[in-house]
């Protein structure tokens, strides 16, 4: 089982060409640690692959600055502790990445950078531009300016939707535990080497892991970032950064950590984008036999299986489809505006002209412009 194992993670890297770097609050205690984790981006990089870091510890920073012991529960504080320790950290990171001969890049980004389609683009132009020029890309929340409807919930998340925007083959989040572990009973018990599918059996085994006095999140986020990016066709790795030389371990294909395995079907670039981060403004609901369709014959969405429109939306917006049930079953650009769509539900596609009064598409979402979720 052990060289199954190392098997999977040899062809992984084998088939890999980017990789995002997740570490976090804890791991960036002092200048040595930070240190220990530029050397094995360095590593990465001199392997050839395109490594892009999602770093934590502004905030953790910042307590140390004003010697806080505990983080502050008020928004202004934490953001005012973001604003203070992000370029100190900052500083550090390019003081290493230069002492190894190459430079780094700050992006700071709130989650409206990446629903709106047009800023989603700028920052994947960005990040390509900065590798295009070996610059290594560091990336945190933009905790001085976010609130709580502009915030990703946790660097974890972050770290999954920057892979699913790239296109990286794989995600290493690295913690201060040696992987998922089997839990019997509320007791933690040994490593799990492999996951091939994110399910409830996963998800129940992910204990918190956080320190409210430093960080956010816990493994039950890096889950949630394992199921993202699995389902985009990519695959998240797990490891202790504790461990000096991890990520030289995990290049080479070592057996450490946990390593959650993509399911067969690879989501496009702009699916992506709608399955992940584009923002809705309304939702169809359809019928039993267009929900079918949709979900097992890759169909597009037309009128006659429209039942109901909810809310107010334009030509070219996000929309959510729901079935019979009110569940969502995917997004999709809209052909039409939500009065257009009133006007036209239930008509078959002779139909829609004389209803419209001019030339009009056959489907309300085409299936190019549609994603299951």
């Amino acid at each position: 089982m052990e060289m199954d194992n190392i098997a999977v993670r040899q062809r992984l890297i084998n088939n890999c060409r980017q990789i995002i770097v997740k570490a976090g609050t804890r791991l960036l205690t002092d200048r040595s640690r930070i240190s220990e984790l530029v050397s094995g981006i360095t590593v990465l990089r001199n392997r050839g692959f395109r490594v892009l870091l999602v770093s934590s510890g502004a905030v953790g920073i910042g307590m140390r600055q004003l010697k806080l012991k505990r983080r502050p529960r008020e928004l202004s504080k934490i953001q005012a502790l973001a604003a203070i320790g992000q370029c100190r950290l900052m500083a550090i990171y390019e003081a290493e990445c230069r002492r190894r001969g190459f430079q780094s890049a700050q992006l700071l980004l709130t989650a409206a950078d990446l629903r709106s389609r047009e800023r989603y683009l700028n920052v994947m132009n960005c990040i390509n531009a900065l590798w295009e020029r070996d610059v290594l890309p560091i990336v945190n929340e933009n905790d001085s300016v976010s609130v709580d409807e502009l915030k990703f919930g946790d660097n974890d998340i972050l770290s999954g939707m920057l892979a699913t925007l790239t296109g990286s083959q794989l995600t290493v989040i690295l913690t201060t535990e040696q992987g998922l572990r089997v839990r019997r009973d509320g007791v933690l018990g040994e490593r799990i080497s492999v996951v091939p599918k994110v399910d409830a059996a996963v998800r129940n085994m992910a204990g918190g892991t956080d320190n409210a006095e430093f960080s956010i999140g816990g493994m039950s986020s890096k889950i949630r970032a394992a199921e993202m990016v699995t389902a985009a066709g990519e695959s998240l790795w797990i490891a202790d950064g504790r461990e000096d030389g991890i990520l030289e371990k995990i290049v080479h294909a070592e057996d450490v950590g946990t390593l959650f395995i993509p399911g067969a079907n690879r989501v496009s670039g702009h699916k992506r984008w709608l399955k992940f981060f584009a923002c809705s403004t309304g939702s169809l609901v359809v019928d039993q036999g267009a929900a079918e369709a949709l979900r097992n014959k890759g169909g597009s969405l037309l009128p006659s299986g429209v039942v109901e429109i909810r809310g107010g939306f334009k030509r070219g917006d996000t929309v959510e489809v729901l079935d019979p049930a009110g569940k969502i079953i995917a997004r999709g650009l809209v052909n039409y505006s939500s009065t257009e769509c009133a006007a036209i539900r239930g008509m078959h596609s002779p139909e829609l002209t004389r209803a419209l009064g001019r030339a009009a598409d056959d489907e309300i979402i085409h299936r190019d412009n549609l994603s299951l979720v």
